[in-house]
């Protein structure tokens, strides 16, 4: 025997109900997949941090700026900082168009009282280049004001329990997954970091087949004492990745001063003169030429200098390029 029919009320008003619950259903379970979606976790210098997906980032210098660029962050930036000296590296860059687009808020050092007037929820920066517990901007000060950190895997050997120790390439891939991670962009991530260790695997492959490597010594700046790069700053890599040595990669530090004995004793084959704003190239190779006691050295008596910009220099998406650049340079002089 069939049911007859319901009211054509009670109908409507049964299916109402439903409509209404399932419509409850799908709001909570959405509203749970939105908060679940809207954090994330990844690992930064050995811990694990939560994150909420930053809508104000700020970036610090050429490293922190170009990493968010070269993700197309730029639209979730509240802004960067940068000291002057990096200008020549933005005129150089990729991404002028984004340095354009979004707001410069310093010229110098990046500081608390900057990320606070921001109104910043994250901040990307090193460790002592950029952070610093001397100047009162660390990770756990800016907690203390609602903003959260992240720091260049570069800088990690020496933050914290310092147990994270990787070469400057492989934390700058890391770097860029876990900004990919971050910022819901991991596709875009993992097809940069193919595309940078495809073309380190390529160049490799221009490697001379007999000798030992060309030794390379890193010239930043200084005059009683060179500045120059141990094995946790990006030249190390850049050098190795193009088929040289470096001739400090086995000091335990990143960007330091060194002795000029040092540097004659290892008789360097081609220096790399960082090149930023405010001493031109040109004038450091003159200096350096200028020095008695570098007239033995190869590099100085071949006049082998290789100018590299301070945007290829300091870890980030160009660092590859700066050693298929300096690959290209050792070919020509048969190194």
């Amino acid at each position: 025997m069939m049911r007859p029919p319901l009211p054509r009320t009670l109908a409507a008003v049964l299916l109402a109900a439903g409509l209404l619950t399932t419509g409850c259903g799908a709001e909570v379970e959405s509203a749970a997949k939105n908060k679940k979606d809207d954090t994330v976790t990844v690992s930064n210098c050995g811990e694990d941090v939560t994150y909420t997906r930053p809508k104000r980032a700020v970036a610090y210098d050429v490293s922190g700026a170009e990493k968010m660029f070269s993700l197309g962050l730029a639209d979730r930036m509240r802004g960067y900082v940068m000291n002057k000296l990096g200008d020549p590296a933005i005129k150089g860059s990729p991404w002028r168009e984004d340095y354009t687009g979004v707001e410069r808020l310093g010229t110098e050092r990046i500081t608390r009282e900057i990320v606070v007037d921001a109104k910043a929820d994250w901040v990307l920066a090193g460790w002592n280049s950029g952070f610093s517990e001397e100047r009162g901007i660390t990770p756990a000060l800016l907690e203390k004001v609602g903003v959260d950190s992240y720091l260049h895997t570069e800088t990690c050997w020496d933050y914290g329990d310092k147990s994270v120790d990787v070469t400057p390439l492989d934390a700058l891939y890391t770097d860029l997954e876990n900004l990919g991670r971050i910022f819901d962009v991991e596709k875009r991530a993992a097809e940069l970091v193919t595309d940078l260790k495809d073309r380190a695997a390529a160049l490799k492959k221009t490697w001379p087949e007999k000798g030992d490597p060309a030794k390379v010594f890193v010239y930043d700046s200084g005059t009683d004492q060179p500045f120059t790069a141990g094995r946790h700053a990006a030249p190390n890599d850049i050098i190795t990745a193009a088929g040289a040595t470096n001739v400090f990669d086995g000091l335990d530090k990143g960007w330091t001063t060194v002795g000029w004995e040092p540097v004659i004793e290892a008789k360097p084959e081609v220096i790399v003169i960082v090149d930023y704003a405010d001493q031109p190239a040109k004038d450091k190779i003159a200096y350096l030429k200028s020095l008695k006691s570098l007239k033995s050295v190869p590099a100085v008596k071949d006049n082998r200098f290789f100018v590299m910009s301070y945007g290829d220099a300091v870890s980030g998406p160009r660092n590859v390029k700066g050693a298929e650049d300096l690959g290209r340079y050792l070919r020509s002089v048969g190194r």
